[in-house]
């Protein structure tokens, strides 16, 4: 489950989540930004802080920002440690198959654990040509088989499966020793995670949601009914009430009301 800062870290470690995810998601559903692109390391940093002073039980990962790690394995190794420093997490994910290979071993040979995620990888969006679904062919298929044999073989603890037909989803994790968790790619995948805003519904009526969403609440409309009710009750003085308020005696009160008039 992923979760973005101190409040949505603490529900979701108190619901007993396995993992929860720091994901660059938030740049678009916590920060207003059109894409996952455009959110820097600092601020990622600061969330990542956040959500480790709630969470107790889960596992903390935080997502490496596009531009963090893909120059060299020496770079996301950098970028790696200042995450477990700074951020204070338990490991870091990263998007990329085969080609990753070598800057997740070496960010797992410096004790730094790897999630990887391979299938649709939504900072390198403009190159697939937007968000569409991988591994519609067999070539494909086999395609997305290498990149998670690939990151699994250099040293990754399990991978997240992006927008993959369920069926060859379910087929590679037959074929890995490590755990795939799948978002939009069926539920042959060892588990599951979804952005914890959407699956809430903490957000207004109309705004796009990816197909694999199941809306399971409505956080929004909750809050809305509960603000407008607020708002209702102050204009019409009906909140603060006296059970939410501090009490004087008759006596303090009606001496500081004849120190009032003896002013005047």
């Amino acid at each position: 489950m992923t979760a973005h800062d101190f409040p949505s870290a603490h529900v979701a470690d108190a619901a007993g989540m396995d993992i929860v995810l720091v994901g660059d998601s938030l740049a678009m559903v916590a920060m207003g930004m059109e894409d996952t692109s455009e959110i820097v390391m600092e601020e990622m940093l600061l969330h990542c802080r956040s959500v480790a002073r709630a969470t107790k039980a889960a596992m903390t990962i935080g997502d490496l920002t596009m531009g963090t790690y893909e120059i060299s394995p020496e770079q996301a190794l950098a970028s790696a440690i200042r995450f477990i420093k700074e951020g204070r997490m338990q490991g870091v994910k990263l998007e990329g198959g085969e080609e990753m290979a070598p800057t997740i071993r070496r960010i797992t040979s410096a004790g730094i654990p790897v999630l990887a995620h391979v299938g649709l990888t939504p900072q390198r969006q403009n190159a697939l040509g937007g968000f569409r679904v991988q591994g519609k062919t067999s070539e494909a298929a086999a395609k997305l088989l290498r990149d998670a044999i690939a990151v699994q073989e250099a040293g990754a603890f399990a991978m997240v499966i992006e927008a993959v037909p369920a069926p060859v989803a379910a087929l590679i994790t037959k074929k890995l020793r490590v755990p795939t968790i799948g978002i939009g790619a069926g539920n042959g995948c060892s588990g599951q995670v979804l952005v914890q805003v959407d699956m809430t519904g903490n957000f207004p009526p109309g705004r796009f949601l990816p197909k694999f969403v199941k809306k399971y609440g409505d956080v929004w409309g909750e809050s809305l009914r509960a603000i407008e009710a607020y708002k209702a009750d102050v204009k019409s003085r009906a909140y603060p009430g006296p059970e939410h308020t501090y009490p004087i005696s008759d006596e303090e009160l009606a001496a500081f009301e004849e120190s009032l008039e003896s002013r005047e």
